[in-house]
C-alpha cells in the first residue's frame, strides 16, 4: 500500500512539474492594470520559456475586437506587439501562443489610456 503512495505522489509532482513547465507570462510593458498617459507604439509581453505567438486581439470596452497582424515569425521569451494608435478607454489585449513544449496557452492584459488633462483657458 505504501508503495503504490509513492507512485501516486510521484506521479502527482510529475504533472506539477509538466504544467509549471507552460509559457505563462512573467512581465508586461505596460503592466496588467496600468492606465497610461499616450497610447502605446507596442505591447511587450515576456514569457517563462521560448512561445510563438499565433493569434493576438485588442478590444477596447464597448467595441469590436481587432485582430493585431504582424507578429513575429519565430519562437521567443520577449514578444513586441504592435498596437494602432489607441483612444482614450479601457482595453484588454487577448493572445494565444504555442511554448516550446507544443501546449496552447493563451492569456490576458488588461490596460487603459486616460483622457488627455484639459488645457488651462487663459
Amino acid at each position: 500500500m505504501r508503495q503504490i503512495n509513492w507512485v501516486g505522489a510521484l506521479l502527482l509532482l510529475l504533472s506539477a512539474g509538466a504544467a509549471l513547465g507552460h509559457a505563462h507570462l512573467q512581465k508586461a510593458v505596460p503592466a496588467n492594470g496600468a492606465v497610461l498617459n499616450d497610447s502605446p507604439s507596442n505591447i511587450v509581453l515576456t514569457f517563462s520559456e521560448p512561445a510563438k505567438l499565433t493569434a493576438c486581439w485588442l478590444e477596447k470596452t464597448g467595441e469590436p475586437s481587432i485582430k493585431i497582424g504582424g507578429l513575429p515569425e519565430s519562437p521567443a521569451r520577449e514578444v513586441s506587439v504592435p498596437v494602432p494608435q489607441l483612444k482614450p478607454g479601457a482595453y484588454v489585449l487577448s493572445w494565444r501562443v504555442v511554448g516550446d513544449d507544443g501546449h496552447v496557452m493563451g492569456g490576458q492584459l488588461k490596460f487603459s489610456v486616460a483622457s488627455p488633462a484639459p488645457v488651462p483657458a487663459h
